[in-house]
């Protein structure tokens, strides 16, 4: 891949870029636990749409980028297992490096891979699978294709979760949800989107997800009080959208 990796830090916050100004990732050097990037919390909203005690305890993360995402469920899920699937070995050089991605072989494995291919020869299932990657032009390629989001359901559990970080800039991200709904029979919401832009899809095999809002705020409580982790504005900006009809969740 001919772009350079850069590293920057700016009143104490580390971040990485891949030639460019477009932040692929960020750490707040005094809490490197925190999910400085507001896209990077609400992806966690995963985290409430299942009540299983153990859940999630297969996580499949494509994308690594400043090991995030990867750090907060490897720190607050202990009984979760992490397979990260990241194209640029320079990436998890610059995690490990700059960003505190843990070393443990017994929970954590990283591949060297694309996403797509990993998945399409692959026989595992997942719990939760998280897509975040993206090139240097913010381009996801073939991780935003009909036959990647099928092939993402397949392994899915019975009970899974996929969120999936959509980035529309100028042309929005229609395109890509629709791609979503086809392959996940429609069960699938969207967030709105936040400032940067970014906005969160949630695909879901399985069970129906169908919480109230006064559920979903529990449990956000709940995972605040676990792990630091602040969902409730989220949910409010959720609210606001009247993107679940009567105030009920449903996917």
């Amino acid at each position: 891949m001919s772009f350079s990796i850069d590293i920057r830090e700016e009143s104490g916050i580390r971040t990485l870029h891949f030639g460019s100004d477009w932040i692929q990732g960020a750490m707040r050097i005094a809490r490197p636990l925190t999910l400085e990037l507001d896209y990077t919390r609400e992806m966690m909203v995963s985290l409430l749409l299942r009540d299983e005690a153990r859940f999630p305890k297969r996580v499949l993360l494509i994308g690594l980028g400043a090991a995030s995402l990867t750090k907060f469920i490897y720190h607050h899920k202990p009984l979760s297992h992490l397979t990260v699937v990241e194209i640029e070995p320079r990436v998890v050089a610059a995690a490990r490096q700059f960003f505190k991605l843990p070393e443990d072989p017994n929970r954590l494995k990283i591949v060297i891979d694309d996403g797509a291919q990993f998945i399409a020869n692959s026989d595992r299932v997942y719990d939760l699978i998280l897509v975040d990657g993206f090139d240097a032009n913010a381009h996801a390629g073939t991780l935003d294709t009909p036959t990647f989001y099928r092939m993402a359901r397949t392994h899915l559990n019975q009970n899974g979760i996929m969120a999936v970080n959509l980035l529309g800039r100028s042309r929005g991200f229609s395109s890509s949800l629709a791609r979503i709904r086809n392959a996940f029979d429609d069960r699938v919401l969207t967030f709105p989107s936040c400032d940067s832009g970014n906005a969160i899809a949630f695909a879901a095999t399985g069970t129906a997800v169908c919480l109230s809002m006064y559920d979903l705020r529990d449990r956000a409580t709940i995972l605040k009080n676990k792990t630091g982790l602040n969902l409730l504005r989220a949910l409010t900006r959720l609210e606001a959208s009247h993107i679940c009809k009567n105030e009920i969740l449903n996917i």
